[in-house]
Formats: C-alpha cells, structure tokens, sequence
C-alpha cells in the first residue's frame, strides 16, 4: 500500500471502475406492450444507434439483462409477469418506465390498467411522453448511466436496501379494491402493499 493514501482510496477506485463497467454496458430487458414498444424499436435502428451508449444488447432472457424498459399499458393480467421478470433479472438491476401508460396509466385510467408500474416494482427513470420519442429515451440511457457512476459500489451494498416499491400510496378506493384482488406472486413479498394510513 502507497504510504499516507487511506484503504478507501483504493476501495473508491475500484467502485469506480465497477460503475464505468456497469454504466456502459447496459443489457436493456424489453417489456414493450404497445405504441411505446415501436419507439423503443425505433431507438435501436441504425438513425438513433443506441448501440452509441453500450445497451444495444436487448436480451429477451431475464437472467441476462441489468435494465428493465416496461414501454407501454400494463394490464392487471400482465402484472404477475412483469413482477416474475423483475425478480429474475440479477442485481446489479435498474429500470426505466417509459411512456403516460406505464408511468401513470396515461389515459388507461380503468380497473384494468395498472395506474404506474412503480407501485409494484422499483423504477429509477421516468421517461414522459405519450409516445416518447427515441431521442427521449436515448437521454434517460445517458441520464441511468451517470445515477449508475454515482451511486454503485462494486460490492452492491446500495441495493440492500431496495426492499419496497417506491411508487405513490395509493388514493381511490377502486384502486385499493383491486390492489386486493391482485393474485400475489410468489417470492414477491419483499415488495408488498403499502399501508394506508387514514
């Protein structure tokens, strides 16, 4: 060890590193439901080129991917599955709602809809717009890429704590009514309903 230079100096160095790594080497998981998919089709073309930024990889096998892109409407029916891919993906994991449908229902504001994915699963990036456009999204990859060079350590201690959806609490009493009736999916208690307080 260099003298007068603290242990974590190196400990830094080598988070740093992890996260450049990481940052741009993104495996995108699509999970394209409507319009927004095309958009997100359209950003992989040879125009937009999001191969410029590392995620042109986009695997259809969730073991295999690091950032999640729920592009469009996520039906009620859809929702176990989206879970069950979330829980699959291996952390170091991240994800980006992309479009008013998967944001915040757009306007799907029905029982069958899900009214914003981040009530049922982490999201770190929104992406407003209904469609977005691709350069849209290209800019939310540029944005995950510095958060991930920011916040990462090579160890991952940052994603212990991510134990619980971080969406807004619920507030129509049809939305709390389905809440209830949503069928659970296994090895997704960690991210249960959140308490209303009245």
């Amino acid at each position: 060890m260099a003298v007068g230079l603290p242990e974590n100096v190196f400990v830094t160095k080598l988070d740093a590193a992890a996260n450049w790594a990481r940052s741009n080497s993104l495996w995108p998981m699509p999970f394209a439901t409507a319009c927004c998919g095309i958009e997100l089709m359209a950003t992989a073309s040879s125009r937009h080129d999001i191969a410029r930024f590392g995620a042109e990889v986009m695997r259809f096998s969730p073991r295999q991917c690091d950032l999640l892109i729920v592009a469009g409407r996520v039906a009620m029916k859809m929702l176990p599955v989206l879970q069950r891919i979330w829980l699959q993906m291996p952390e170091p994991k991240w994800c980006i709602s992309m479009g008013a449908c998967a944001c915040t229902g757009g306007v799907f504001d029905t029982y069958a809809v899900v009214q914003g994915v981040d009530r049922f699963i982490p999201v770190d990036m929104y992406v407003p717009g209904c469609p977005p456009r691709p350069e849209q999204l290209i800019a939310a990859v540029m944005e995950m890429q510095e958060k991930i060079k920011r916040t990462g350590t090579i160890t991952g201690k940052e994603f212990a704590q991510r134990t619980a959806a971080t969406g807004p609490q619920p507030f129509d009493v049809d939305e709390l009514r389905r809440r209830r009736e949503v069928t659970p999916v296994p090895g997704l208690e960690i991210y249960g309903q959140p308490t209303v307080q009245r």
